[in-house]
């Protein structure tokens, strides 16, 4: 099963206060969020399948900081962009725009939080885009 980096591309369609684990309660703006995580476990990409299923509702436990932003009801995954066989995730999360919450994500390293935010659709998938190509 093929494994790497990925950036999930969730579109909030309403202003939102999340409670986000240890890390609190956030207000996240209406627009679109990137979140950029790895697959490198036995299951590979099949961890964007368990994200996608969270957010349509399929699946309920929270493990990951991004469960929450994807269970709220005015979340949704509208794609991923992947980098296959290559552990480039904190290179793409540090290359994308700030987020509205430090620390997202990013329990396990130094980086400042691995979600991004961006008002539009078009915004985001540029810098995405560009962080993935550049970070190869």
């Amino acid at each position: 099963m093929a494994s790497g980096t990925y950036t999930l591309l969730v579109e909030l369609s309403t202003d939102a206060t999340l409670s986000v684990g240890a890390l609190g309660d956030h207000t996240f703006p209406v627009g679109w969020y990137g979140y950029t995580g790895s697959a490198f476990g036995t299951g590979g990409f099949a961890r964007v399948d368990r994200h996608r299923e969270l957010a349509a509702g399929d699946r309920d436990a929270r493990h990951w900081h991004v469960d929450y932003l994807l269970g709220h009801p005015a979340a949704r995954l509208v794609d991923d962009v992947r980098t296959v066989d290559q552990d480039v995730e904190c290179a793409v999360a540090r290359a994308l725009p700030d987020g509205p919450v430090d620390g997202f994500g990013a329990s396990d390293c130094d980086c400042e939080s691995h979600l991004a935010y961006a008002p539009d659709r078009a915004t985001l998938m540029r810098a995405v885009r560009a962080a993935h190509e550049t970070a190869r």
